[in-house]
């Protein structure tokens, strides 16, 4: 990928990656990244040096010797407050983040001096970056050769209905089957806080200096959402839209011998599809009422299952991991379900057990990309909504895609689920009628998005000309 340039041959592009310090973040834009060095093209990722490392450390499915091929640029951050992670049903928003994501504009001035030193080396620098770091990357304006693509870490159908909302029904450009928009939605409300909001507004007004729009998405799963953001954004730019999903890689390299974790083992015992992997992302943590009850269900409902039972992550999960309480489970509890059932207390492969063949369902926050690695994997989801865009990712899972059942209706958010509830969902899901329809789906649709990716297949194509367009 090289060009001549007078006398000289100089590479052709270049592409810096601005994630938002956050594990689903940090994580499928290192999966991006993976992707685009396959292509031949260099990748400098551009972070503060703690989630870098974290980012590097919980990196899951590919040959961990594939860093080598990133640039990872690490930069400090300036003091900020950093507060524990709160286990409060009445604000599950992990607000505790709020003043790193403040701090972390103060990457401005580090990123565009990277920009500047890559543009004398490469005939373009293509900066990709999560929509919540816009203000860091907006001097990407000011290099004559740069060229930016803003990152959408949710599913386009959440970000099309968010976006059909908040216009006027005066000014909406054009009309949609109301098939698009469900009547049922759940509400935005409880979602986020104040302050994140705020926050994401401001990011927002950053905008319109990007060339493209990219998802970890698949026109396979919902390419109807990525369609319809297409035709809005038309009405006002010519932005393109590029769905490059899924991000994780689709055949995991498994760790062997000492250092394979120990739950995979324990997989390695269980008939085929028996298991439940129970797991609520890096930002959730819940009270210890709620994971009693949790524990009870899982008890009393006679699955298999393994579950990772951790709190939320601190702003450093190095510098600050003995300050984060571990959650408490019911005396003798581990003894009791030791047959049938695992606890997981540090960092699970999650890419790993979902790939596994005797995993068989998958309760989960319903984080976008949790969504994407389990749909990818052909696991169906008991979906238990937290905050941000997961009630909705969980209403397209279960209602739209059915792939999916519902363990907690998102107008309930402020209560404690019962265990009988728990225990229900697991049951649907692993061991009915219903529940074998869903897996089929899960199934299915796992194998359609596995498709996509092979040689000629909508999502390598989508690929293949987003990589095009970069080198033109």
């Amino acid at each position: 990928m090289e060009v001549q340039n007078g006398n000289q041959q100089r590479p052709q592009v270049v592409v810096v990656m601005v994630p938002l310090p956050a594990q689903g973040h940090l994580n499928q834009l290192l999966h991006l990244s993976h992707l685009i060095t396959s292509y031949g093209i260099p990748v400098h990722y551009a972070g503060s040096t703690s989630h870098n490392r974290q980012a590097k450390v919980r990196l899951n499915g590919w040959d961990l010797e594939s860093l080598t091929n990133i640039h990872f640029h690490d930069f400090e951050l300036p003091p900020f407050e950093s507060r524990p992670p709160k286990d409060d049903l009445s604000v599950p928003f992990p607000s505790h983040l709020q003043p790193l994501f403040e701090a972390s504009m103060h990457l401005r001035k580090p990123v565009y001096n990277l920009m500047q030193q890559l543009s004398v080396k490469y005939n373009r620098v293509v900066v990709i970056h999560d929509n919540s770091m816009t203000y860091v990357v907006q001097d990407v304006k000011l290099i004559t050769n740069g060229e930016a693509y803003t990152f959408i870490p949710t599913c386009a159908f959440y970000y099309f209905v968010c976006l059909w909302e908040n216009i006027p029904e005066e000014e909406k450009p054009f009309q949609i089957d109301p098939n698009d928009f469900p009547e049922c939605l759940p509400s935005r409300e409880g979602c986020i806080t104040e302050d994140m909001l705020e926050f994401v507004i401001n990011q927002s007004k950053c905008l319109g200096f990007e060339s493209g729009w990219l998802y970890n998405t698949s026109r396979v799963i919902e390419g109807r959402y990525v369609e319809l953001m297409e035709k809005l954004s038309s009405t006002k730019t010519n932005i393109k839209h590029f769905a490059l999903g899924p991000f994780n890689p689709l055949h995991i390299k498994s760790e062997s011998g000492q250092n394979r974790h120990e739950c995979l083992e324990w997989l390695d015992e269980q008939e085929k599809s028996s298991v439940i992997y129970v797991s609520f992302g890096s930002t959730t943590s819940l009270t210890d009422e709620q994971t009693k009850e949790l524990a009870n269900g899982l008890e009393k409902c006679g699955e298999k299952f393994i579950w990772v039972l951790r709190r939320a992550d601190s702003n450093d999960v190095f510098a600050e991991a003995d300050k984060v309480r571990n959650p408490q489970l019911p005396a003798g509890y581990e003894e009791r379900v030791k047959d049938r059932g695992m606890v997981v207390r540090d960092w699970a492969p999650q890419l790993e057990i979902l790939a596994h063949p005797s995993t068989g369902g998958f309760m989960s926050h319903c984080g976008w990309n949790s969504c994407m690695e389990s749909i990818s994997m052909g696991v169906p989801i008991a979906a238990w909504p937290m905050h941000s865009d997961q009630p909705r990712n969980a209403f397209l899972l279960s209602n739209l895609l059915k792939v999916g059942v519902t363990v907690r209706d998102w107008k309930h958010r402020g209560e404690v689920v019962k265990s009988s509830t728990i225990e229900d969902a697991v049951k649907t899901l692993m061991a009915s009628e219903e529940g074998k329809e869903i897996k089929k789906r899960a199934a299915e649709l796992g194998e359609a998005v596995r498709g996509s990716v092979a040689e000629g297949g909508v999502c390598c194509l989508e690929r293949e000309a987003f990589i095009a367009h970069i080198s033109r």
